[in-house]
């Protein structure tokens, strides 16, 4: 099939220079200085937005603040922030295409899987959160006061909105992430700084300017465009912003920790993985072999709950790997515009730079491709790579690559998957392919991580919670956890 034409929508959005959201206003950066983002498939330069500085972003939080505090957002009731969330999610189902658009030239990734997925996860998200917004409660307690004990009392717990958040997503999936921190604010009636990835930053600017189209109060969303180290630090460190939520590496997640503690400001940090597929010698091995290649070429591999690592019972590791090897060596990689394409560039050539460093490590270290282990252009592509021969302590399996590359080794029994599977800094998912539910309902409880797929990998429901043991992450995303996440809880205690 042929690269698909962009809509007119499309084109023209890119070509008006996109611009960031503080309050009522579309501006540009307050020193004027913009960035350029490139189409990953091509290298080229799509357009020029601006680059923040800390004014722009302090000017952003204070816009949030002051809508927080004091205006027409404050006295919204639950049913008008129901009907607000729905409304953003039936225009973005009418602009559906459009957003996989702009995440295909932005990001790289299909455009019709973006379409399906990315856009209409977000759409769901923001329903389900919608719900939310009217089922708040709070309770009421009977106390026993001993220095009191002829007093009467009524008490009760107020669940209330935290306030203004800062949120800054990451740029493997910059619409769904974006409305993964946007959902649970609004839903309770919180205020929302966002700072995308400084790679991706187009959906989340026409996200924004949906938010207005729907007749949410200005200064409710606010968008801030530019780098991590000035515009990500400036929100991280405001003294206004209530809450940090942060989807992105480790790293980063640790030192925005570090700096959310000494204020006290809230914070939720879903991170980085290194996520094990487990396929046990019942499994259904060709279901399992296609679920494991999905689990890490799905978007590239930039996925952070990706299955980069690959446990097969010893019997059967040369059969599935050889089969795994057989999808990557078959799957078209090309232009996300092109409907028949099943993988996309990486988001950039440092990230290209970076996988392709670590597929030299492994031949280094005498490690053996099975398939795939090459770069090529133009655009950042990595060719979807298995490898073996591997010691369960190398840095390939220890260490988050982000990229369509997969490290495959074979263990004995339950118990050495197990040790295996745990054996690893992060805690993000983990995927079990079995026919034995003894078995499996054993495994689950042992593994170290936030999600346990069966049979299955990656896939999320609006109503699962989502985040990670260890050091991938802190709270969690989506479920009621989020908007628990979103909300401080008062006591009141009254003297009758």
């Amino acid at each position: 099939m042929a690269i698909a034409p962009l809509l007119a929508a499309t084109t023209a959005f890119i070509q008006r220079a996109p611009r960031m959201l503080i309050g009522a206003h579309w501006v540009e950066a307050a020193d004027g200085q913009t960035m350029p983002l490139r189409n990953p498939a091509t290298g080229e330069q799509l357009c020029l937005v601006p680059r923040a500085t800390v004014d722009d972003v302090d000017r952003a939080v204070l816009a949030a603040r002051q809508a927080f505090d004091d205006s027409p957002w404050t006295r919204t009731r639950p049913r008008e922030r129901q009907n607000l969330l729905w409304k953003l999610a039936d225009l973005m189902q009418r602009d559906a295409e459009l957003l996989a658009q702009l995440e295909c030239l932005n990001n790289g990734k299909s455009a019709a899987v973006a379409q399906a997925m990315d856009v209409q996860l977000s759409i769901d998200f923001l329903r389900y959160m919608a719900g939310w917004a009217t089922k708040i409660e709070g309770t009421s307690v009977e106390v026993s006061l001993p220095l009191m004990p002829d007093d009467q009392f009524h008490s009760f717990i107020r669940r209330e909105a935290l306030g203004v958040v800062g949120a800054i997503v990451a740029w493997n999936f910059p619409l769904l992430l974006a409305c993964w921190k946007l959902g649970p604010a609004l839903a309770t009636g919180c205020t929302l700084v966002l700072k995308p990835a400084d790679e991706t930053p187009l959906s989340a600017l026409k996200l924004a300017e949906l938010v207005q189209e729907a007749g949410y109060p200005d200064g409710v969303f606010n968008v801030v465009t530019g780098t991590g180290i000035t515009a990500g630090s400036a929100l991280t460190r405001n003294p206004l912003v209530d809450k940090l939520t942060f989807t992105g590496s480790t790293a980063v997640g640790k030192e925005i920790g570090k700096i959310a503690m000494d204020s006290m400001t809230r914070v939720t940090l879903e991170l980085g993985g290194k996520s094990p597929t487990i396929v046990m010698a019942d499994a259904d091995l060709g279901s399992a072999a296609a679920g494991a290649a999905s689990a890490i070429f799905f978007n590239q591999g930039q996925v952070c709950c990706a299955g980069s690592r690959l446990y097969v019972q010893r019997k059967h590791f040369d059969n599935v790997v050889a089969d795994i090897a057989g999808i990557a060596n078959a799957m078209k990689l090309g232009n996300g515009l092109d409907a028949s394409v099943e993988m996309g560039p990486l988001i950039s050539a440092r990230q290209q730079e970076r996988v392709y460093r670590y597929i030299e490590m492994g031949r280094d270290s005498g490690a053996t491709i099975a398939c795939g282990g090459e770069q090529f252009g133009p655009g950042y592509f990595v060719k979807p790579t298995v490898i073996v021969d591997v010691d369960q302590k190398h840095s390939l399996v220890q260490e988050e690559i982000f990229g369509p590359v997969l490290v495959a080794i074979p263990f004995d029994d339950e118990a050495d998957a197990l040790r295996m599977a745990n054996d690893s800094p992060y805690g993000l998912g983990a995927s079990i392919w079995s026919n034995d539910l003894a078995a499996v309902h054993r495994m689950i409880p042992k593994i170290k991580s936030g999600s346990v797929w069966v049979n299955c990998h990656s896939a999320l429901d609006p109503a699962l919670p989502f985040g990670g043991y260890k050091m991938s992450g802190l709270g969690r995303e989506m479920g009621h956890a989020a908007i628990e996440h979103y909300t401080e809880l008062k006591s009141v205690l009254i003297k009758l």
